[in-house]
């Protein structure tokens, strides 16, 4: 057996004794001699197996263990070194966020404002302050107040964003200083993918899809939720210049503008109501889906934009449309009771579609906001009060805004709710979040679930809202109770309506200023244009 350097010394040491037994040493004491050497030995040979005892249990698991189960091991031995790294990693961050972000004082702030803004400082400041109040008890500084983050906070994302701090305080209110309320402020800078609705009066989706790539344009279908939608990514013909789009074959529209509509379901040979129609896109929408049956009645507080509704009807082949040039509110007074569906959509502080006009971001305020919200229940209960109750097929009130303020939609279904016998009925559509029941100090129905949510960092599509209301009967409420929305300035604004001192609604909504003299009315009869 070799025992390495060890194993060489006992062997001469061997050799020396046996020599010297041969020259005459006794007996007893090469006995004791070879049982010292014996005993030295086995001492060796046990310190050497401990050594090695953990390799040789490895190579006796190996031999076991099947290669699935050896790769299983590794993998799992892994996984506990990358937790351990990645906690230690956490807890390294946390002390050195901690320890970075230090509040500005007012001072500094005021400082920041006198030169242009570091928008990579601004950025950064916002999302520690949205750290710090995620778990404000551990982060924030001592003798800071949530009051002091969120006035940095709001001050941060009006500088970042562009709004004032009116909206942006709404903003707030509405999504928390969550990371949905950044994703929103970006979603809302960027362009909705551009999208058509085919035509269904004149042709089909995908023979309209096919000739559309045969003229250079990149087409797929838009959504699950929509058989007529196209969405165009890119295109080497103008979109709106192409035969099929003069032939009337598409219109160009986006896909939060189908889902009003499609909430309204309307049925052929019924008498319709388009009360804000144009630019005529949703009356071209609900003409196919009659099938050019019944009759539309297409509404618009302005002139201008009712001469657009004449020119898109015409090119879609909408032969069941009259075109009017009326006041909302004026409808039960000429058309009571006369309708088997409304649909509402109604003029709106456009928070939903802020990439189409960045002016929202600095010009909505308070009063703004709340002269909308007057305008709105003014033209819910006219729609309602529109409405045939005893319709066989109808009854059914949608309305609709491009807003994601509570004051603009949910207050207003509120507002209706108590004012008509009526109630909310589901809306038909698959897509979309529910409507608010509990906001801020405010308390709505739970029927306000029914209603549906759109965002574009969630949809992708504009931010829209929709309710659909049935009418149950033609009584009427003498005045609202328990109504809990109105704050002293919509007071206010009430009292300046009853007294005729407030815009009519084609200023409020910020629509051209109508022509002098009584209002001219528009009619279409089967394609002939005619005025009266």
């Amino acid at each position: 057996m070799y025992c390495g350097e060890e194993g060489g010394i006992f062997s001469r040491i061997l050799q020396e004794y046996l020599a010297n037994f041969f020259f005459g040493f006794s007996w007893k004491l090469t006995l004791l001699f070879l049982s010292i050497l014996l005993l030295l030995m086995s001492l060796y040979l046990i310190l050497d197996s401990d050594v090695d005892q953990d390799d040789f249990s490895s190579a006796e698991d190996d031999s076991v263990d099947l290669p699935i189960e050896k790769k299983s091991k590794k993998l799992l031995k892994k996984a506990a070194e990358d937790k351990a790294l990645a906690d230690e990693e956490e807890v390294r961050l946390n002390v050195v966020d901690s320890a970075a972000f230090r509040l500005p004082s007012g001072e500094e702030i005021k400082s920041e404002l006198r030169t242009p803004a570091d928008l990579d400082l601004v950025k950064q400041r916002i999302t520690d302050v949205m750290q710090v109040l995620g778990d404000f008890r551990k982060r924030r500084e001592e003798n800071k107040c949530r009051d002091d983050y969120m006035t940095v906070f709001l001050k941060d994302l009006c500088s970042y964003y562009g709004y004032n701090e009116y909206l942006m305080g709404k903003f707030i209110n509405l999504f928390n200083p969550t990371q949905w309320l950044l994703e929103f402020l970006d979603a809302s800078d960027e362009p909705r993918p551009v999208t058509i609705r085919t035509n269904a009066l004149k042709t089909r989706r995908g023979d309209l899809a096919k000739a559309l790539i045969n003229r250079g344009m990149n087409v797929d279908p838009a959504a699950e939720w929509t058989k007529v939608g196209l969405i165009v990514y890119d295109s080497q013909v103008p979109i709106g210049a192409t035969p099929e789009y003069l032939a009337g074959h598409y219109i160009i529209q986006g896909l939060s503008s189908f889902l009003p509509v499609m909430a309204l379901a309307p049925q052929p040979n019924e008498r319709v109501l388009d009360m804000c129609a144009a630019p005529g896109g949703k009356t071209s929408h609900i003409a196919a889906l009659m099938r050019n049956t019944g009759v539309i009645f297409a509404n618009d507080s302005n002139i201008v934009r009712c001469r657009a509704i004449i020119g898109n009807l015409h090119r879609l082949g909408v032969v069941n449309a009259v075109v009017s040039n009326l006041d909302g509110r004026e409808f039960p007074k000429i058309a009571y009771q006369s309708f088997d569906r409304v649909l509402l959509d109604a003029p709106c502080s456009g928070t939903g579609v802020i990439w189409k006009d960045e002016t929202v971001k600095r010009n909505r305020d308070s009063q703004d906001v709340q002269r909308r919200h007057t305008l709105q229940r003014q033209l819910i209960l006219a729609a309602l009060d529109s409405i045939n109750a005893s319709s066989k097929t109808g009854g059914y009130l949608v309305y609709s805004t491009c807003s994601v303020l509570v004051e603009e939609n949910e207050a207003v279904v509120d507002y209706a709710l108590r004012k008509r016998d009526c109630k909310l009925v589901p809306t038909g559509l698959d897509v979309g979040l529910q409507g608010y029941t509990r906001f801020r100090e405010y308390r709505f129905p739970k029927s306000l679930r029914l209603t549906r949510r759109f965002y574009p960092h969630i949809h992708n599509v504009d931010g829209f809202f929709v309710a659909k209301i049935k009418k149950l009967s033609n009584a009427k409420s003498e005045k609202v109770k328990n109504y809990s929305w109105l704050s002293e300035s919509t007071t206010e604004i009430v009292k300046e309506e009853a007294s005729g001192k407030l815009q009519k609604s084609g200023e409020a909504s910020n629509e051209p200023e109508k022509s002098k003299g009584s209002a001219s009315t528009v009619l279409i009869h089967h394609g002939i244009l005619g005025l009266k």
